[in-house]
């Protein structure tokens, strides 16, 4: 079982920044996809960004292309989410999930993870 922690979350003002962390002693190597996935209070969970095995490709949801960003250092165990430029709809827990296949067509990746880590709440509110 791959044991997921997120961590970064919390209150931010409209335009404002946070970053995002997922570490997992499995990312030290190319054997997991990661997603970045989120649920708004009263709605379903939806995918926000999905990085490959190596690094090398990344899917973002329309909503946050252009102002979230992914990436990951396998040397820290981590794949990181950077978002900036943010809104009050960014609002919700943010999800970490991992498995062996990359979704470059992001709505497809919700259903498809296999470990998921307990989320981190990120507010968007002034």
């Amino acid at each position: 079982q791959l044991q997921i922690v997120e961590s970064g979350g919390g209150l931010v003002q409209p335009g404002g920044s946070l970053r995002l962390s997922c570490a997992s002693s499995g990312f030290t190597s190319e054997t997991y996809a990661v997603g970045w996935f989120r649920q708004a209070p009263g709605k379903g969970r939806e995918a926000v960004s999905t990085i490959n095995r190596s690094g090398t490709k990344t899917a973002y949801a329309d909503s946050v292309r252009g102002r979230f960003t992914i990436s990951r250092d396998y040397a820290k165990n981590t794949v990181f989410l950077q978002m900036n430029s943010l809104k009050p709809e960014d609002t919700g827990i943010y999800y970490c999930a991992a498995g062996t296949t990359y979704y470059a067509e992001i709505t497809a990746a919700t259903s498809g993870m296999e470990y998921w880590g307990e989320g981190t709440p990120v507010t968007v509110s002034s």
